[in-house]
């Protein structure tokens, strides 16, 4: 069964190179980064989860936890991790799950039979602190994922989570964003800076600090 946004996503309890977690539990409070990888000593994947580890302190500062997942054992993650070190060029802090009867994979719908049975493509699901998932991205294996896309999608929702706006194509933070047809113009005026109305359905503001 797929997983939909505004799904809760899937409990599960899992070894992984960090020691055994139950997820929804390890991410209590946080937004999760869970992801998947085909296979562990694979280029492609080397380089996303050195990216990743690189990445730590972005993904810490939007109170995100990253978390891989594949179909390798958690002995091999551990052989592999020197390897993603050495390509990201910092300690790999973040667990990566060993789900050798693919009980996570299933669950998230991660193998693709199109593109193999036997392994997972590179799925991303962005978790909320409440369990939902707010973004889901899917890549073929033969693609690497964009990581700045995805703190650029945490850093949206986030946004969009505390105030009533939404953000535009391409949006980046400190960029001006969409007030929500809920509010009336005026009333925006008065919550928000420089609102400009463009069209009735399209009002820019600055950016809420």
């Amino acid at each position: 069964m797929s997983i939909r946004l505004g799904d809760t996503a899937p409990d599960f309890t899992a070894d992984t190179t960090a020691g055994p977690i139950d997820f929804h539990a390890w991410k209590d409070g946080s937004w999760a980064v869970l992801f998947s990888h085909p296979a562990d000593f694979t280029p492609v994947c080397t380089t996303e989860l050195g990216r990743t580890a690189a990445l730590s302190g972005e993904f810490a500062a939007r109170n995100a936890k990253p978390i891989a997942v594949s179909v390798d054992s958690v002995e091999d993650h551990a052989k592999w991790i020197p390897d993603i070190a050495e390509v990201g060029g910092t300690a790999v802090e973040f667990p990566i799950i060993g789900d050798q009867d693919r009980a996570v994979s299933q669950a998230y719908d991660m193998i693709h039979p199109g593109e193999g049975d036997t392994s997972t493509v590179r799925s991303v699901f962005l978790i909320d602190p409440n369990n939902k998932v707010r973004l889901t991205i899917t890549y073929p294996k033969s693609v690497g994922r964009n990581f700045a896309e995805i703190l650029r999608a945490l850093d949206a929702l986030q946004a969009t989570d505390r105030n009533p706006i939404s953000t535009p194509v391409e949006w980046t933070p400190g960029e001006r964003v969409i007030v929500a047809p809920t509010i009336a113009t005026d009333d925006a005026r008065e919550r928000f800076k420089n609102v400009d109305e463009v069209k009735p359905y399209l009002r820019f503001a600055d950016a809420p600090a």
